[in-house]
C-alpha cells in the first residue's frame, strides 16, 4: 500500500500543468484615456466618436470627443477608433464560483440541507480560483450575483467582481438579498403510462410554511433584545429594514401572482427571478413596480400550445408593458452566453440599446448597485469593455480589453492555454 501511494504521488508530480491560475490585475496606477470608439453608455445613449477617461478606478470623463478638455499628461492614451465601448456585463442569479464540475459532487458548494437557511452566505463559499471565471470574462461578464440554491429559503446572495485573489477582495456588494424558492403549483408524476401533470396537493401547505417563517421572524425582530439569538431570523433583518431585497424564484403565472401579493402584504420589496409567465401578469408587476430577472431567453416554449418563439419574445413583451426587467441565465458556465441572449431579444423586438441595458444598467438597478456601475458615466467605477464587432452577436463579438475598477484584466483562460499547448504539440500554424 505504501508503494502504491508513493507511485500515485509521483505520477501527480510529473503531470504537466495545462491551465494555470491567472493572477488578478494590479491596481490602476496612471490615468487611461480611450479615444475614438463608439460608446454605448448603457442607458440608451450612444456617443461617437467618444472619449472615456478613468483614473484610480473611477471614470472621470465619458462623452463626445469634441467636448473633451482634460489633460492627458501622464496618462496612457489608447486609440480605439472603429471599436465599441460597453459597460461590463452583469450576470445575475448564477452559481459561478460555487460549482465547478457538474458531475463531481465534491465541487458543488451552492446548497445546504434543510428548507429554511436564511443565514447561509454564498459569499464565503465563492471560489476565486475557478477555471470557469476567466472563460466568462472573455465574453464581457465582469460582475456576477452569486446565488445559493436548495430548500425554500436558500440564503443570501452577493455581487462579486470577477478578478480577485479571494472572496474578500471579490466582494462588490455583500449580502444584497435573500433567495426564496416559491413552491411549484404543479407537480409531475410518473406512472406506467408516462408522465402526468396536475396541481400539487401540498402547494397551500408549503406556501403557509413560508408565511409562518416570516411571521415568526418579524415577531422575533420586533423584540429589542431576544433572549435566545436565532441566526435565520437575524438574517432577514435587512428585509425588514428595507436594506435587502427578496428574490423570489417562480415561473407559473399563479405562482407569480401569489408571491407578489404575499410580499406586498408583508411589506417586502420582491424581485421575481425566472418569470417565464411574467408577460401574463404585467399589469400587476407594473402597478407595483416589481422587477423581473428574466431567465433563459434561449429555451423551449413552456407549454404545448405556446408560440414556439415565445422565450425569444418575452423580453419585448415585458418592455412594451412597461415592466422593469433584466436578462439572466441559469447555471454557471452557461453565463458566457448572456450577451448573445440579449442579441436574440433584439431580433424579436427589443431596441439594441435597450438590450444592452438589459444586461448592464437594468440589472444594476435591480441589484441595487446602479450608483456604482451599469453605465459608462463619470463618477462610476471603470467597469467597461473594448470590443471589435458587435458584443451581442456571437459571429463578430471580440472582447479586446476589459477593465474592472480601472484594472486592465487578463483575457487569457484555460481553454486558450490548452489551445496554444496543442497547437504547438501538433505543429499547427
Amino acid at each position: 500500500m505504501k508503494k502504491i501511494r508513493i507511485l500515485v504521488f509521483g505520477l501527480m508530480c510529473v503531470q504537466p500543468v495545462a491551465a494555470q491560475r491567472i493572477a488578478p490585475a494590479p491596481a490602476q496606477t496612471a490615468p487611461v484615456v480611450l479615444v475614438g470608439a463608439t460608446l454605448h453608455v448603457g442607458n440608451g445613449r450612444v456617443i461617437a466618436p467618444s472619449v472615456v477617461r478613468f483614473d484610480k478606478g473611477v471614470i472621470t470623463y465619458a462623452g463626445p470627443a469634441a467636448d473633451y478638455r482634460q489633460s492627458n499628461q501622464g496618462a496612457q492614451v489608447i486609440d480605439v477608433t472603429g471599436k465599441h465601448i460597453y459597460p461590463g456585463l452583469i450576470a445575475a442569479n448564477t452559481q459561478l464560483g460555487l460549482n465547478e464540475i457538474e458531475l463531481v459532487r465534491a465541487t458543488h458548494d451552492y446548497a445546504e440541507v434543510g428548507d429554511f437557511n436564511a443565514c447561509v452566505r454564498s459569499l464565503v463559499a465563492y471560489n476565486t480560483d475557478s477555471r470557469i471565471i476567466p472563460t466568462i470574462r472573455n465574453n464581457g461578464i465582469l460582475l456576477a450575483q452569486i446565488v445559493p440554491m436548495g430548500g425554500r429559503i436558500a440564503g443570501t446572495s452577493s455581487v462579486v467582481q470577477l478578478d480577485a485573489w479571494n472572496w474578500e477582495d471579490a466582494a462588490y456588494q455583500a449580502d444584497n438579498g435573500i433567495h426564496l424558492y416559491w413552491p411549484s403549483y404543479f407537480r409531475y408524476r410518473w406512472t406506467s403510462m408516462g408522465a402526468e401533470v396536475g396541481p400539487d396537493s401540498l402547494y397551500e401547505r408549503n406556501v403557509q410554511r413560508i408565511k409562518d417563517f416570516f411571521q415568526e421572524a418579524f415577531s422575533y425582530l420586533n423584540k429589542p433584545a431576544p433572549e435566545v439569538p436565532n441566526l435565520n431570523f437575524e438574517a432577514v433583518r435587512g428585509l425588514r429594514e428595507g436594506r435587502q431585497k427578496l428574490f423570489i424564484h417562480c415561473n407559473y403565472v399563479r405562482e407569480i401572482i401569489h408571491a407578489v401579493q404575499w410580499a406586498l402584504d408583508a411589506s417586502i420589496r420582491p424581485v421575481i427571478v425566472g418569470g417565464r409567465d411574467a408577460h401574463l401578469c404585467t399589469d400587476l408587476l407594473r402597478q407595483h413596480n416589481i422587477p423581473v430577472l428574466l431567465l433563459d431567453a434561449h429555451s423551449l416554449p413552456p407549454y404545448p400550445d405556446s408560440d414556439i418563439e415565445l422565450p425569444y419574445k418575452t423580453a419585448a413583451l415585458l418592455r412594451e408593458a412597461g415592466v422593469t426587467y433584466g436578462l439572466t441565465t441559469s447555471g454557471f458556465w452557461q453565463v458566457r452566453n448572456l450577451p448573445f441572449m440579449a442579441g436574440t431579444t433584439v431580433a424579436y423586438g427589443v431596441p439594441y440599446e435597450d438590450a444592452v441595458a438589459s444586461v448592464t444598467w437594468s440589472v444594476a438597478k435591480i441589484l441595487g448597485i446602479d450608483d456604482r456601475t451599469g453605465t459608462v458615466e463619470p463618477g462610476k467605477d471603470a467597469n467597461l469593455l473594448v470590443v471589435s464587432g458587435d458584443l451581442l452577436d456571437m459571429r463578430t463579438s471580440q472582447v479586446e480589453a476589459a477593465y474592472i475598477q480601472g484594472r486592465a484584466i487578463s483575457l487569457d483562460d484555460a481553454q486558450r492555454q490548452l489551445y496554444r499547448i496543442f497547437k504547438e504539440k501538433y505543429g499547427l500554424r
